[in-house]
């Protein structure tokens, strides 16, 4: 009697741990995914073998791939699982207009990028704020505004490049390295100095020691910078192990640092773009170590892309005599047209806007390099249940919480429809016969419209499109200058 009374006391203890614990199992499950179903109306759906992970880590080794092999198999628009979010894509371009149009009340791109930025910057966003760099991008990233950031992007450039050419043949060094590191490299300096101001030559008794310090400081900042850049993507899948999670610590430390405001303001010619932005967010009565930290966003955004594509645009032409042929004699003509010439200790090259306008043969192996190598991935949330319309006429149903996402790298930049052989560089593909910049592209017989194309190369009327367009530009000029190329004396890997 004993016994049985002492197993239904231990029953009676264990019963409700036992419910707890299923509960909490079955809970588990449904976070994972375990339970989640296709319902009438919805895209097809794709969870992958692995509770929770789905498909990411295949999508991380190679989106491209991966998406390619997904629509074969479920069509031009499907919901997968990654990394615990479930994720509409839609690889049709002519149904972009939906995706890009709805209304914020339905699909939203601030909670995703609020969250990112914090995750990956330690910035935490403040409503409203938002105007302050439309205002400020379209002010001094277009036109006018452009022309003054592309002069000081340009002069910051050939003190990277240039600054031991007049020097005595005796004096000079042979410099040696891998053409990512150095295109890389001087890009990303050049840029840098251009947003963020130089050292005063008054700080420095001189200009040339101004400059030098330049140099330097910018070289430790690109250094410190390649260490994050190559954690970013863990950083931003929220999977960094603890050490790099320290290490991405103490680097978000040092920029915060470097790019400080009080560090910033005893510089000259900070740009307009940068400068106007502190300022709105100042007046805003935003905390200054946020603004500190906002000033790395920016170094991110107007620098992580532009030196990786500065690289694949020397690699491809080199790769390809007759478009380095095309590109050179073309940027050889426009100097010449501007009655100006290299030459070793001469003055420095003025690249006017003007001059820029008049490559179109650059244009297009920009155009081109973009095409290949850019991939960005757009995202929103999907904020309550809704129907999403492609453009045939289809109708989806879309859950609340879930992601719906475009990815022209795949539906646009390389279906063979809009663009034949797609894998291959054509230094020309953007170039119609008469030489003009060709903007017409065709699927199944309909023109892709000018928008959809320029979601995926990039929209030349927008702010931002000149942060990395005219870089490159000007990059490649700079490197083709008569005897420039041979002079700074680099050898590529």
């Amino acid at each position: 009697m004993n016994l049985c009374w002492l197993t239904e006391s231990v029953m009676e203890l264990l019963l409700p741990i036992l419910l707890g614990f299923l509960a909490c199992l079955v809970g588990g499950l449904y976070l994972l995914g375990v339970f989640r179903q296709r319902r009438p109306g919805e895209p097809p759906l794709d969870k992958g073998l692995i509770p929770w992970l789905g498909h990411v880590l295949e999508f991380r080794r190679n989106t491209l791939k991966f998406l390619e092999r997904m629509e074969k198999k479920h069509g031009d628009i499907f919901t997968v699982q990654l990394g615990g979010f479930y994720i509409t894509f839609v690889q049709d371009p002519f149904s972009f207009g939906g995706f890009v149009k709805e209304s914020r009340d339905k699909l939203d791109f601030r909670k995703f990028a609020v969250h990112l930025v914090y995750r990956v910057f330690g910035y935490k966003t403040v409503e409203g704020e938002h105007s302050i760099l439309h205002n400020s991008s379209n002010k001094h990233l277009k036109g006018e505004g452009l022309q003054e950031l592309t002069q000081s992007f340009m002069s910051n450039l050939q003190n990277m490049m240039l600054h031991n050419i007049g020097s005595a043949a005796e004096d000079r060094t042979w410099k040696e390295d891998g053409l990512f590191r150095y295109s890389y490299n001087v890009v990303f300096r050049a840029g840098y100095l251009a947003l963020f101001g130089n050292v005063p030559p008054k700080s420095e008794q001189s200009e040339e020691k101004a400059k030098e310090k330049d140099r330097a400081e910018s070289e430790a900042l690109f250094h410190e910078f390649r260490k994050y850049d190559q954690l970013f993507p863990r950083l931003a899948f929220g999977v960094l192990p603890p050490m790099e999670k320290l290490a991405a610590e103490r680097l978000k430390t040092y920029f915060w640092d470097v790019l400080s405001i009080l560090k910033m303001k005893t510089k000259d010619n900070i740009s307009g773009w940068v400068w106007d932005i502190q300022q709105g967010k100042e007046e805003m009565g935003i905390d200054m170590s946020m603004i500190n930290r906002y000033m790395f966003v920016l170094l991110w955004a107007s620098q992580g892309n532009t030196g990786p594509s500065s690289f694949w645009l020397l690699l491809f032409l080199m790769k390809h005599p007759e478009a380095m042929k095309a590109v050179k004699e073309e940027v050889d003509k426009v100097l010449k047209e501007s009655g100006q010439e290299v030459r070793p200790g001469g003055p420095m090259v003025n690249l006017t806007r003007e001059m820029l306008l008049k490559t179109p043969i650059l244009d297009s192996a920009v155009e081109e390099t973009l095409r290949l190598t850019a991939a960005p991935l757009l995202t929103r949330a999907v904020i309550k249940e809704m129907t999403f319309k492609m453009a045939d006429g289809r109708e989806y149903l879309l859950r609340k919480g879930d992601r719906i996402a475009i990815f022209p790298f795949s539906s646009v930049h390389h279906d063979p429809e809009i663009h034949p052989e797609p894998h291959s560089f054509k230094y020309d593909r953007f170039l119609n016969p008469d030489g003009t910049k060709k903007t017409d592209f065709y699927k199944a017989g309909k023109k892709v419209s000018g928008k959809e194309t320029a979601r995926a190369h990039g929209d030349p009327g927008s702010p931002g499109h000149g942060v990395i367009f005219y870089p490159l530009s000007c990059f490649v000029k700079i490197s083709f200058l008569g005897p420039v190329w041979i002079q700074e004396a680099v050898i590529f890997e």
